[in-house]
């Protein structure tokens, strides 16, 4: 799940220089919060700026939504296990894309997590742990194994009838790079688009100076602990400390390991710095499930990916290229 409260754009207001600005606008796309901010000489042409991502977005949604059942991806779905679905080149690429994330990540990151039966509940419903049994059976489905992409003619196929496929942990991300893409190619010289925490930007402050991203304490999201200069870059957080159930004393989360069914422990958050927000949104959740010695290790040995993960005892721990300063 993605926060916008982790964190704080550091941004001059509309009224704080006399010729280009920044304009902000919150709009709710894809079931979640996006601040689109652009930086233009005025706000009716900083307006049609931010339509142009809405419109973006929105066409992203429909492509890839698996509840819109119109969509390609509900089509692929429904035919699980029957027969290869044709679908757009984008989504198709999209879907490859995915499939390598889950290679280099062992399958940490999995686009079929949405396969899962729900056997964990966070609705206050839930008063004992489910049985062994059933949490071995909820992740039977999931596995990027059986995703057969047939490039030749642009079909997917999953192998197993029930299987699912689904984009949360990777569609806002994503969605984030497209908007930003529609903008520059529109010649918008600066920006931010900040899809409920899977955020990315462009350019600088209309003073010249770089954007700059708080990090927050996840137990305390109003205290900044360190403001990062970002530059042309995307920053993602995954955290898990706002959804979950207490049983017999112990808290589990909802982020679930899909290869064993099991909640995560050990972490409060993930935070990926990369040029790609669709990259850092996967590799955010696939950190976390893979756990603080793997995931820093992992994102040690990646270029131009940089993290800072805040364990379960709340000590802030920073991939090889990343010096804090305390705010």
């Amino acid at each position: 799940m993605r926060f916008f409260i982790g964190f704080f754009l550091l941004m001059l207001s509309a009224e704080s220089v006399a010729q280009d600005t920044s304009y902000t606008k919150v709009v709710k796309l894809m079931g979640s919060r996006f601040d689109l901010s652009v930086v233009a000489p005025n706000e009716t042409e900083a307006n049609s700026y931010i339509n142009l991502a809405i419109e973006e977005i929105t066409r992203i949604e429909k492509l890839i939504s698996e509840w819109d059942t119109k969509s390609q991806t509900s089509a692929i779905n429904r035919n699980a296990g029957i027969k290869p679905v044709k679908v757009d080149k984008e989504l198709f690429e999209l879907i490859k894309r995915s499939i390598q994330i889950s290679k280099l990540t062992q399958g940490a990151f999995d686009i079929s997590f949405a396969s899962i039966d729900k056997v964990w509940k966070y609705d206050g419903s839930m008063q004992k742990l489910p049985t062994e049994a059933a949490i071995q059976k909820s992740v039977e489905k999931i596995g990027y194994q059986n995703i057969e992409l047939n490039e030749a003619q642009q079909t997917v196929f999953l192998k197993l009838a029930g299987m699912k496929i689904g984009f949360g942990a990777i569609g806002k991300g994503y969605a984030a790079d497209k908007a930003k893409q529609v903008l520059i190619e529109k010649g918008v010289k600066a920006g931010i688009i900040n899809a409920s925490g899977d955020l990315n930007s462009w350019g600088t402050q209309p003073n010249g100076d770089l954007w700059k991203v708080g990090i927050t304490n996840p137990l305390n999201k109003e205290k900044v602990f360190s403001w990062l200069p970002i530059e042309n870059s995307a920053v993602v957080t995954s955290g898990n400390y706002e959804k979950y159930v207490t049983l017999n004393g112990v808290r589990y989360t909802h982020i679930i390991n899909p290869k064993t069914g099991y909640p995560v422990v050990g972490l409060n958050s993930v935070t990926i710095f990369s040029e790609s927000a669709e990259l850092a949104d996967a590799l955010a959740t696939a950190v976390f499930v893979m756990g603080l010695e793997s995931g820093m290790d992992f994102i040690n040995q990646l270029n131009g990916i940089e993290c800072i993960i805040i364990d379960a005892d709340n000590k802030i721990h920073t991939s090889t290229n990343i010096k804090l300063n305390e705010y």
